[in-house]
């Protein structure tokens, strides 16, 4: 293991201190940027950093955006904190190795999250994909392929399908999967889901889609 470098831009969660803190014994090199998000895109692009993490917390992020400024070169992660409301319309990097956290994230999780976008070697191994057909899904950077094209998902709309695929064969009903995916009782109601199942069949193309199944008055399930 050597040294990593890691560009932070702050925020109201992740202050400088709560950084050095989380930080703290991984052998990591910090700098630390107090400047809009725009700004310190263009203050570090073409740096050779190894993670980017972003407090986004209280503004929204065009995490494409922050893909075209740092992930050219495939080498940068990323780890982005958001408001737990944010979460259902984030849409992960298709390139970049990505993680999120919410706001209320503890510093356990954070720091784990940290540590494996840091040394994914030491922490991933084959079990984070999960090879369905033409379907590969990374449980670990969040990323989704259909043969060798990556798709363009939602945070939401990976969570769904991750979840979905990871228990075949079992029937969620829509409220069932508004608890295990989004974590709470989403202010869309139980229709998101719906919503989500369509986006998703939509993206992933009729081959994956079909694994998708509608079952009448009950709900969706995965069935390989």
């Amino acid at each position: 293991m050597h040294e990593k470098t890691v560009l932070a831009v702050c925020g109201p969660v992740l202050t400088p201190e709560r950084i050095w803190e989380l930080t703290a014994h991984m052998d990591v090199q910090v700098r630390i940027l107090k400047v809009p998000l725009q700004d310190a895109l263009a203050s570090g692009r073409g740096l050779d950093v190894d993670l980017l993490v972003i407090d986004a917390t209280g503004q929204g992020v065009d995490l494409q955006a922050v893909e075209r400024s740092f992930g050219s070169g495939g080498q940068t992660s990323l780890f982005v904190v958001l408001d737990e409301s944010r979460l259902a319309n984030a849409v992960l990097p298709l390139v970049v190795t990505t993680d999120f956290a919410s706001s209320y994230a503890g510093g356990d999780e954070m720091k784990l999250r940290l540590r494996r976008l840091l040394w994914p070697g030491e922490t991933t191994g084959d079990a984070d994909f999960l090879q369905l057909g033409p379907l590969t899904i990374n449980l670990a950077s969040y990323q989704v392929k259909v043969g060798d094209e990556p798709i363009d998902l939602t945070f939401m709309e990976y969570a769904l399908l991750s979840f979905l695929a990871t228990h075949p064969g079992r029937i969620y009903s829509r409220e069932v999967l508004l608890s295990q995916v989004w974590g709470f009782d989403y202010y869309g109601g139980s229709r998101t889901v719906d919503v989500h199942v369509r986006r998703l069949r939509a993206k992933l193309g009729p081959e994956v889609a079909q694994h998708i199944e509608t079952v009448r008055g009950a709900g969706y399930l995965w069935n390989n």
